[in-house]
């Protein structure tokens, strides 16, 4: 037998893109931090760098996106907080404060890390008061 018998032919298959990275590739990389800074920024700041990014990032659909859903986001909890304080002299309310918190602290993160990653994020509970 010769050489020319025994080799099989080399085929390359390149893995096709899905239409998710097809989306997040043309993302830059200024877009994904301003998005991540919009949901991060709620844990200290609540809605007020969402407001201003959404109000000033009108150009870059991504940014606007994100921003509006933290944005959203923090308006229910700062709702959820104020009810809370509101309502101190019932015994539940001064126990939801921290739970409000923490589930603000894990979602923000949450969202933080998938925008950096460019995938757009959806809190599963949102009030979405700005369309």
């Amino acid at each position: 037998m010769s050489e020319d018998q025994n080799s099989t032919p080399v085929v390359t298959v390149e893995p096709t893109k899905t239409e998710e990275t097809k989306s997040t590739s043309n993302i830059s990389q200024d877009s994904k931090n301003l998005a991540l800074l919009s949901h991060l920024s709620g844990i200290l700041f609540s809605f007020i760098v969402p407001l201003i990014v959404y109000l000033v990032k009108t150009d870059d659909s991504f940014v606007k996106e994100e921003a509006k859903e933290a944005l959203n986001f923090q308006i229910m909890l700062a709702v959820a907080m104020f009810a809370c304080t509101f309502l101190w002299f019932l015994i539940l309310p001064p126990l939801l404060i921290p739970v409000v918190w923490i589930v603000n602290l894990v979602f923000c993160i949450i969202a933080a890390v998938a925008v950096y990653e460019g995938k757009p994020y959806k809190y599963p509970f949102n009030v979405r008061l700005i369309k």
